[in-house]
């Protein structure tokens, strides 16, 4: 692919455009081991070798890392005041990369996190209908209904009732560690879980601001912790921890 080098440069985590440039004049850098101090030269990223400061650059055009989101960070690509998602990619090479959707704050779980805007799209666009499917504790009483008042959809406030959702409820810990794969099994669910709470598993299309809150809310109930583990075909590694990270192929994305 052909590009210029201060994108090139830029892309590659050596500062803004205006400081590459800077880079580039002072003799820093080299293509096929000849300094060049043209910042606006186009090269071949496949075949040209770069090197800053002697070091050999390794070009990447898209990164996708899965993130296991820890409560307490925001989703967003960068913040003045507070440590974001992306600052928890140490190992990313590009500087253009950002969250596929939204997690809440205190929402832990499945992040994708990529600079591929069209994979985004295939995976958020409503006309997708791509699932995303969330673990819930739910303090409160459920009603019998829930389940088909999920199906049906809910009005929480918006202009349009929620799309229809599927919703799996898990009474005690025993159906829980009875229904899901040894595996899947969250140790943080079943820690705290209490006795009088449900489990719960919920598959939706869309996102919503708050929306899995805010459709327990209409059935009087509160979630007490959230936490996805898929979208689309792709899950989260149970390996993980939170706040940890790895980076997978975009066929792995499951689009």
């Amino acid at each position: 692919m052909l590009i210029r080098l201060d994108k090139y440069l830029a892309d590659s985590g050596f500062g803004t455009r205006s400081e590459v440039r800077s880079l580039v004049k002072s003799g820093s850098v080299s293509i096929n081991e000849e300094i060049i101090k043209d910042a606006g030269l186009r090269i071949d990223s496949e075949k040209d070798q770069i090197k800053v400061r002697e070091k050999a650059v390794s070009y990447s055009e898209y990164e996708y890392y899965m993130l296991h989101k820890p409560a307490g960070v925001i989703t967003a690509s960068s913040d003045k005041k507070e440590k974001t998602v992306v600052d928890l990619i140490d190992s990313k090479k590009r500087r253009d990369l950002f969250p596929v959707g939204r997690l809440d704050r205190d929402t832990e779980g499945l992040l994708l996190i990529t600079n591929d805007g069209e994979l985004a799209h295939k995976l958020l666009a409503p006309g997708k209908h791509v699932d995303k499917k969330y673990m819930a504790i739910i303090s409160g009483e459920l009603p019998s209904d829930v389940v088909e008042q999920f199906e049906k959809g809910l009005d929480i406030g918006d202009e349009k009732l929620t799309k229809p959702a599927r919703l799996k409820i898990y009474n005690t810990k025993e159906d829980y560690l009875e229904s899901v794969s040894e595996e899947m099994q969250d140790s943080y669910l079943l820690e705290h879980c209490e006795a009088t709470d449900y489990i719960c598993e919920i598959v939706i299309t869309e996102g919503r601001y708050h929306e899995i809150k805010r459709m327990f809310e209409t059935v009087d109930c509160k979630v007490e912790y959230l936490k996805r583990y898929s979208m689309g075909k792709l899950e989260l590694d149970m390996s993980l921890r939170p706040g940890e990270y790895k980076e997978i192929s975009r066929a792995e994305c499951g689009i």
